[in-house]
This record gives structure tokens, sequence and C-alpha cells, in this order.
């Protein structure tokens, strides 16, 4: 007869163990995509590339200086995490309705906050992989001369705008499903305008000021000037605002699109709650 001693009791996790093995758990299975689908590796760098060669002829044609060629390659590079913020991010809930996963993150004794963090970890990593083998690939490719201002400060910006884009992406998750299909419409009216708007293949600077500043409100246009101008000679020349009043700009909207995904999210897990159900749309 088994006895007390003998039982194995289960290990629970709370607080900020929880909330840790949570990300860790959802990051995993985005990190393991690439080992098993190796082909959507090949067509995440090469279709994206093409476009890339396209904006880099265009601009050779028209004899542009050389810099305009590192633009074109950096924001092909950076374009890479905007549409992972769209559709693995954006969408993602939305996705898990459909498929039927949603009702189970609801229940799960973890955060909405930490399944959704895991998901943005792993979208990182797995895009700042294809996003270096489209710079390096590009830069290969033509000849592109970079003059790095400073190491530190564009690290810093690098890693301010993957914090708020993905606080952005957290934030459409929850905006997206509560919206219902709609979001679906949304997430595809804003992929082409925000490349033009932010300045993917040409300096934002080419826009009037207003404008510009308003194209602002998306961390991608802000984090390609700031990059840009810290990795070409003429970069500065070029740039839409100082480089350090980029880098504020950058961590205020990462925090304030943390506090209203967090905010998004508690109102989604509020509304399961009282209603049981998740609507496709709601008055």
């Amino acid at each position: 007869m088994e006895s007390n001693r003998d039982r194995v009791t289960p290990l629970r996790h709370s607080g900020w163990r929880l909330f840790a093995r949570t990300v860790m758990a959802r990051a995993y299975p985005r990190l393991i995509m690439n080992v098993r689908e190796k082909w959507w590796v090949v067509f995440d760098i090469v279709l994206p590339l093409v476009g890339v060669c396209a904006y880099v002829f265009v601009y050779r044609a028209n004899h542009a200086p050389a810099d305009l060629i590192g633009f074109v390659i950096i924001g092909g590079a950076m374009s890479a995490y905007w549409m992972n913020v769209l559709w693995a991010m954006g969408n993602q809930l939305f996705w898990e309705k459909e498929t039927g996963n949603l009702a189970l993150y609801i229940m799960a004794p973890s955060s909405m906050m930490a399944i959704l963090l895991g998901m943005a970890l792993g979208g990182m990593v797995t895009t700042t992989l294809r996003a270096a083998s489209i710079l390096v690939i590009g830069s290969l490719l033509f000849d592109v001369r970079f003059t790095i201002a400073s190491v530190p400060l564009l690290a810093a910006v690098f890693v301010l705008a993957l914090v708020a884009l993905y606080g952005m992406g957290m934030m459409f998750a929850s905006m997206f499903l509560l919206l219902g299909r709609e979001g679906w419409h949304l997430v595809n009216l804003a992929q082409e305008p925000v490349f033009l708007i932010s300045g993917t293949f040409f300096p934002i600077r080419s826009f009037n000021f207003w404008v510009a500043a308003g194209a602002s409100i998306v961390p991608l246009t802000l984090a390609l000037d700031a990059i840009r101008q810290l990795s070409f000679s003429t970069g500065a020349e070029l740039g839409f605002l100082d480089v350090r009043t980029e880098v504020m700009a950058l961590a205020g909207l990462g925090v304030a699109f943390l506090v209203a995904a967090r905010h998004l999210l508690h109102q989604l897990e509020r509304l399961a709650v009282a209603e049981g159900r998740l609507t496709e749309s709601r008055a």
C-alpha cells in the first residue's frame, strides 16, 4: 500500500515563477519552429530580399547617393519586425479563438500578459535571425558601407524599438480580438501604408514635419530614422529629429503601449469572465 511519504506532490508555481515559466513555455514553439520548418526561413529571407532589390535598382537607375541604398537595406530588414508584429502578434489571439485555444488561455492560472510576452520574445528571436540575414546578404550584394557613430546608442535604439513594436503588437492582439473580424481587415490595411508613412525605403524627412510627426506614432518610423542616422555618414543630414530625442520618444511609446496592452488584456479577461463567451463584436 502506498504511503503518504512515497507520493510525489506535483510542483506548483505561482507569482513571478509562474510568469517566467509561462513566458518560456510560450516562446518555445516559436523558437523550435525554425528547426522543424526550415523552408519558412528561406521564404522569409528570399522573398523580402527580392522586394528590397527592386528598390535598390530604382535608386541606382536614378544615380542616388550610395547611403540611400543602405537606407533601403536597413528598411527591408526592419520591415520583418513590423510584419511579425502584425501577423504573429496582432492577429494571434483572433487565430487562437478560431482554433479553440483562447478559452484555455483565459482559464489558465497564468496571466495573458505572460502568454503574449512569450509570443513576443519567441517572435523577436526568430525575426532577428531573418532581419540579420537580409541585412548581411543585402549589404554584401550591394557593397553597403556603414559608419557607426555610437554602438551603445545604436543598441539602445534597437532594444527600445523592439519593446515599443512588440508592446504595440500586444495591444493589437487584444484590440483586434475585441473588434472581431474587423481586426483582420485592419491588419491587412496597416501593412503597406505603414511601409510608406514610416519611410521604410526612403528618409522620413521627405515628408513635411507634421506628416512625419504623425507617422512617429508607429515605432518603426523613429527606429528607422535613428538607426540610419547612427549607421551612415550622411544619416544625420537626412534625419528627422535628433537621435537622443528619438530614443526618449521610443521609450515613451514602449511604456504607453505596454500599459495600454495590460489594460486591454484586463478588459478582455473581465468580459470573458462576465459573459462566459467571446463574441465577434460588442456594442
